[in-house]
């Protein structure tokens, strides 16, 4: 347990070097992760006929991460920097994975952000390729959870995005403070448990679109529920009724959704 708990000092974030150029961790949990998404989606699209082929998954799949990436690295810069503006008026350092000459690779992403950016790509690779954008979210809503599972491991490995503190036995400390392992949590119920939920919806889906409906509001309420475990963000604290910026944002999400659910059973609305 100890081992355990000073992890962080007996753990080196970057993997190892190429060539001068370090790969950390969370780098090659965010590759898995993309890897492990398709591979569920070709598994998912054949097993479930959704009648999706190969070739067009690859060719989305490119789309999304375009997208992915932008909406995070936008979000987090609008959303949670602290030199937003900076950003702005210099947009050609926003993907500079360098600071003061040294390669420290990309930091700050958001996921609301990334919602965002993958929405627009999938709606833009539908039109384009003229096919049903609802299909393409179900399957994601199927792939995504258990891939994201790598992406929090990869937060936990790169120790960032640290918990509250905490006096509990399975703390981890974090400069000499014991904090949560709240990455973890993140990993086991945005990514595990928001898994089942959408399989279980699937054996009983009523409509194309349905399974990125339930994804999304089991991923605001877990994600709502793992923030009482993660330290605000930097700069921003608790922002409203003791509130984190991520609980809002996912509040919002949650009945954002559940709006358009309604809207959709109500007004007998064919998406």
């Amino acid at each position: 347990m100890e081992f355990w708990r000073h992890i962080y000092s007996n753990f080196d974030v970057v993997a190892f070097s190429i060539f001068g150029l370090k790969v950390h961790w969370y780098g090659i949990m965010y590759v898995s992760a993309l890897l492990l998404a398709l591979a569920l989606a070709k598994f998912f699209s054949k097993k479930m006929n959704m009648g999706i082929s190969n070739k067009c998954l690859d060719s989305y799949f490119v789309w999304v991460e375009i997208g992915v990436i932008l909406g995070a690295r936008l979000g987090y810069i609008l959303i949670y920097d602290n030199h937003t503006m900076y950003y702005i008026t210099h947009p050609w350092q926003i993907f500079n994975p360098y600071i003061n000459g040294e390669f420290v690779g990309i930091r700050g992403m958001s996921y609301h952000g990334a919602i965002v950016g993958f929405l627009i790509a999938t709606f833009l690779f539908c039109k384009k390729h003229k096919e049903n954008p609802w299909k393409f979210l179900d399957l994601v809503a199927l792939s995504v959870p258990l891939a994201y599972v790598f992406g929090r491991i990869g937060n936990f490995l790169n120790q960032e995005l640290f918990g509250r503190v905490t006096d509990i036995p399975w703390g981890i400390y974090v400069n000499g403070v014991l904090r949560h392992p709240s990455q973890l949590y993140e990993a086991f119920l945005e990514g595990i448990v928001v898994f089942i939920v959408v399989y279980m919806a699937k054996l009983k889906q009523t409509f194309c679109g349905e399974l990125i409906i339930v994804y999304a509001c089991a991923y605001s309420l877990a994600r709502f529920i793992c923030e009482f475990f993660r330290e605000p963000d930097f700069g921003i604290g608790f922002v409203l009724f003791g509130m984190s910026m991520g609980q809002i944002l996912s509040l919002i999400m949650l009945f954002t959704t559940l709006l358009f659910y309604v809207w959709i059973k109500f007004k007998k609305v064919n998406i």
